[in-house]
């Protein structure tokens, strides 16, 4: 390659150029000025010289000799000037042309550093600049790249040599790209110059090139795997075979029909198109029209062949043998359908829309004489007489009209038999309600018209004695009226006797209802007072001792309960609080507490979550569900429960199961009642009154709420209730109070202030608290409360009061009255035998925490920890 790092550019050599020149033309003219100014002074200095004039005139001479002289020093000044500034000017001029030998430096710089090849054409359209690049571009063809080559030249050496294989023109852009002989590619941009010459650059492109290539496969290989997930997909046999009738393609469902593996249809398709039976039954030449094969394995394939634009066909192949056995059946079936109706008396026939017979029985051709083989496919008219089809045509219409007709028809038979008919015409409609045809069904009721009018003798005849007889029917009725007064009577009497019975319950319920409070009042102390033993060391014997009291306390608090709630449930004064909840509210805390007590009894307990939202009231439905896993706890010997849910239509279904002792299918009408109890022994059969299923039922009447039982004897039983769904009311966000640990219910030192009536519940109240380590002032009233501390300044961490107070006063009545005397208000604590909705309203409302009697100790520890941490 020829260096060019010492040529100056085309525009460097120009300005050098121009300014030698202008220096030249200015020395020029200095020299012809200097000549002309000597040649001046010789003139004068000789004509002074030779002059004629007197000698009285030297001083003359001498004045115009020096006046000449001073031009000529004038003029020496001005020589001297110019020369400086032509030294000048020869400064300037090689400054300059240190900087074009710079530029052009700088040029050649720029152009070597380019990363594609580059070259530079002059006007004419040969090369003036290039890079190393460019040079090395032509190298592997032998061509050695000259500055004055021109660029036809290079086009003429490129496809001559070899170099380029292919040339192609770009369609948007007019860039054109090369393929090279060693399969890379070029592309080629070129831009005019000002001088009229050209610059073009070759940019290498094969990367780009290449990874369009491997996109593009990529891109064709998953379009083939579509397509042949596509094909595979289908549920007919596909096989494609190309012109000269070898087997190309086939999916799954061909694989499976002709036995072949996926290996050999991969790897010897040659040997497959030989083999498959189905394929020799395609023609390549051509379209295969459809036939059936018989496989061996008994199976019956529908081949059909498809012509492709390119030659060869694609086959398609199509199980049958289910229709063809179908329609086998279907036939069997007719001829069933034949056989039935060609034995009924009745004549039977289906006309379609045009009234052209479709379907006739024996009776039928027998009646008219007809062939089977013309009646069916003729018209109506074509068989019956024109008088015929005029009587039948308003009921034939009425009948294509959509309207069943039925009517009497007096006509003759083939063999001259005169008969009373009576034809129904029933239509036929299809999917979309159109009548496609109709049914029509004649019975000969000559008989029973016979019959008729013997009746209607008969009636005539029966008429006088029914006079007859109703003479002596009002004598009997006048009777029956006497005896139906004197039962009315006695109905009155035993209305008044059951109005009486149900006030006498309606007192007991009621008065069951009321006391609830004052039986709870001795069981919570009782509680209260086994939670101290249970803080205190005793004896190891003591220790079960305690325990056994405590589980024959809660035995009494469930009796009791069931029958305090069986009780306000008969008096009616349980008001539903009914709203929406996650049914996980709900049974989670469940399967977790009945996990614990399956456990304990050797069974497996299994638990199906819910997110379903439902509508009802949490705690009586927790009543009804607890009641079901009791009864399957108890009466499980072995085996599991389930507890669960199942979206219905309807509604959300609770279900419990087991595979308990079941339920006898006599018991099931009586299980609800109170009292039933399983005459078969359970496991806590001495524990339950029989009211469980009684108050579940009333609950569920209560709310509403569907319930059913399904059992089997000796296999298990499954309860269930339907809740209707419910939709949850937007809250606002509320920061939820973090779960309290063991650690957290810390007393110690806590100022404790208890208000209860009853005095046992105060002295347990205190040994309990003490144990804690709290600070407690116990009394029976407010006034008593006052006469210990000062209740609007001492302090105080909680007050916990009883809801029903001496003297018609409550707790939340005392709370609001030492709240309002304080600056800040005290934490509350409720404890309360009511469970009626309105008293959880409004403490919700107040923002006092709420304790049912009994009381279990570790509940009012934790409950009374939160209160006191929250007003922290």
């Amino acid at each position: 390659m020829e260096c060019t790092s010492t040529r100056l550019s085309p525009e460097s050599s120009l300005v050098k150029h121009v300014a030698v020149a202008e220096s030249s033309e200015r020395e020029r003219e200095l020299e012809r000025e200097i000549a002309k100014l000597k040649r001046i002074n010789a003139a004068l200095i000789e004509r002074v010289e030779a002059s004629n004039l007197p000698r009285s005139g030297p001083y003359a001479a001498f004045e115009h000799s020096v006046l000449l002289a001073e031009q000529v020093r004038e003029r020496t000044q001005a020589l001297n000037q110019t020369t400086h500034e032509l030294r000048a000017s020869n400064r300037l001029l090689a400054e300059a042309r240190e900087r074009a030998e710079t530029a052009g430096q700088h040029l050649v710089d720029a152009i070597e550093s380019i990363t594609d090849a580059f070259v530079l054409f002059d006007a004419d359209q040969r090369i003036q600049r290039f890079n190393s690049r460019f040079a090395e571009f032509w190298r592997p063809a032998g061509i050695r790249i000259r500055q004055g080559m021109r660029l036809e030249d290079l086009r003429r050496l490129a496809l001559s040599s070899g170099l380029v294989i292919s040339e192609q023109l770009g369609r948007r852009d007019g860039r054109t790209v090369y393929r090279l002989h060693d399969n890379r590619w070029v592309q080629v941009h070129q831009r005019p110059t000002r001088g009229g010459g050209r610059v073009i650059l070759y940019v290498d492109i094969t990367a780009l090139k290449r990874h369009e290539h491997a996109q593009r496969e990529h891109a064709l290989a998953q379009k083939t795997r579509l397509l042949q997930a596509t094909v595979d997909s289908l549920s007919q046999g596909v096989a494609v075979i190309t012109a000269s009738g070898m087997l190309e393609m086939c999916n799954q469902r061909f694989c499976a029909l002709t036995g072949l593996t996926a290996f050999e249809v991969a790897h010897d398709l040659v040997a497959l198109s030989r083999r498959s039976e189905l394929i020799d039954a395609a023609d390549a030449r051509g379209v295969t029209p459809a036939c059936e094969r018989c496989l061996a394995d008994g199976r019956v394939v529908e081949v059909r062949g498809h012509a492709m634009p390119g030659g060869g066909q694609v086959l398609t192949f199509t199980d049958v043998t289910e229709r063809i056995r179908q329609a086998e059946t279907l036939r069997e079936r007719e001829h069933w359908i034949r056989t039935i109706t060609d034995e009924l008396p009745a004549m039977i026939a289906y006309l379609d829309r045009d009234l052209r017979y479709v379907f006739t029985n024996r009776v039928y051709d027998e009646w008219y004489g007809w062939p089977r083989d013309l009646i069916l496919g003729s018209e109506l008219e074509a068989l019956h007489t024109a008088e015929h089809c005029t009587r039948l045509r308003p009921y034939l219409v009425r009948a294509l009209a959509g309207e069943s007709v039925s009517f009497e028809f007096p006509e003759s038979s083939y063999s001259g038999e005169h008969r009373v008919l009576l034809r129904s015409y029933v239509p036929h409609h299809d999917g979309e309600g159109e009548v496609i045809g109709l049914f029509a069904l004649i019975r000969d009721i000559t008989e029973r018209r016979r019959t008729a009018e013997a009746l209607h003798q008969a009636y005539q005849n029966l008429e006088q004695r029914v006079r007859e007889r109703t003479a002596e029917l009002t004598r009997v009725n006048d009777q029956l009226r006497e005896e139906i007064a004197e039962r009315t009577a006695a109905e009155r009497r035993l209305r008044e006797a059951k109005a009486e019975a149900e006030a006498a319950n309606l007192s007991k319920t009621k008065f069951l209802a009321a006391v609830s409070h004052d039986l709870l009042q001795p069981l919570n102390a009782a509680r209260l007072f086994t939670g101290v033993l249970c803080e205190q060391e005793v004896a190891p014997g003591g220790r079960e001792l305690i325990d056994q009291i405590g589980r024959s306390l809660k035995d009494v608090e469930t009796l009791l309960g069931t029958l305090v709630d069986i009780s306000k449930l008969d008096a009616g004064v349980v008001t539903p609080d009914v709203g929406a909840f996650t049914v996980a509210e709900l049974l989670d805390g469940l399967a977790r507490e009945y996990l614990q007590v399956a456990d304990c009894e050797g069974l497996e307990f299994r638990y199906v979550p819910s997110s379903a939202v439902v509508r009802s009231d949490i705690h009586l439905l927790a009543r009804v569900v607890r009641n079901f896993l009791t009864n399957a706890v108890r009466y499980t010997a072995e085996g599991r429960i389930l507890l669960g849910c199942r979206r219905r239509a309807d509604g959300l279904e609770i279900l419990v199961g087991d595979t308990g002792m079941g339920i006898e299918s006599e018991d099931l009408g009586v299980i609800f009642q109170e009292f039933r109890r399983s005459q078969a022994a359970g496991k806590r059969q001495d524990r339950g009154l029989g009211l469980g299923l009684a108050i579940a039922d009333k609950v569920a009447r209560m709310l509403d709420h569907p319930l059913w039982v399904t059992s089997v004897a000796g296999r298990g039983s499954l309860f269930s209730i339907l809740l209707p769904y419910g939709e949850l009311a937007p809250q606002s966000p509320l920061v939820a109070p973090a779960a309290m640990s063991s650690g957290d219910m810390g007393l110690e030192g806590k100022r404790i202030w208890v208000v209860d009536n009853d005095a046992d519940i105060c002295e347990a109240m205190r040994l309990l608290l003490t144990r804690w380590g709290c600070e407690v002032w116990v009394a029976d009233s407010e006034m008593a409360l006052a006469e210990q501390v000062a209740l609007d300044t001492a302090s105080v961490d909680a007050l916990i009061v009883d809801y029903h107070l001496d003297d018609g006063d409550t707790g939340l009545a005392l709370a609001e009255r030492i709240n309002a005397r304080r600056r800040e208000p005290l934490p509350v604590m409720t404890i309360t035998a009511n469970h009626s909705a309105e008293l959880k309203q409004r403490m919700r409302a107040l923002g006092y925490a709420l304790l049912h009697k009994p009381v279990k100790p570790l509940r009012l520890r934790m409950a009374l920890s939160r209160l006191i941490a929250a007003r922290v």
